[in-house]
């Protein structure tokens, strides 16, 4: 089992900026991917960004890319999304998944565990 805890939501005004964090425990070593899905009320959720274990450069969504960066402290097994420029779109409760998936990070079905997720709420 993965156990995951998401902290850093808060309400901020748009141009703001926030950083998530999200503390993995458990059979992490399981896994091959961390990520940032997103979902706002009445849409569906959406991957945001991703990184694999072993190396490589996160992956990021169409409509983040440039404004968030994902880095990970593996020390700490904790995984962070610093989010720059936000704007009233990007208003959604953020969570954080661990799977072993394949190269389609953004599938939410490929990832097995999941935190409960951090409300972020960006006013205009």
């Amino acid at each position: 089992q993965v156990r995951l805890v998401e902290s850093g939501g808060d309400s901020v005004q748009a141009g703001g900026s926030l950083r998530l964090s999200c503390v993995a425990s458990g059979s992490i070593y399981s896994t091959n991917c961390m990520a940032w899905f997103r979902q706002a009320p009445g849409k569906e959720r959406e991957g945001v960004a991703a990184i694999y274990f072993g190396g490589g450069d996160p992956y990021y969504s169409d409509s983040v890319k440039g404004r968030f960066t994902l880095s990970q402290d593996d020390a700490e097994n904790t995984m962070y999304l610093q989010m720059n420029s936000l704007k009233p779109k990007d208003t959604a409760m953020y969570l954080c998944a661990a799977g072993h998936v394949g190269p389609a990070w953004y599938r939410q079905g490929d990832f097995g565990y999941w935190g409960q997720g951090t409300q972020v709420t960006v006013t205009s």
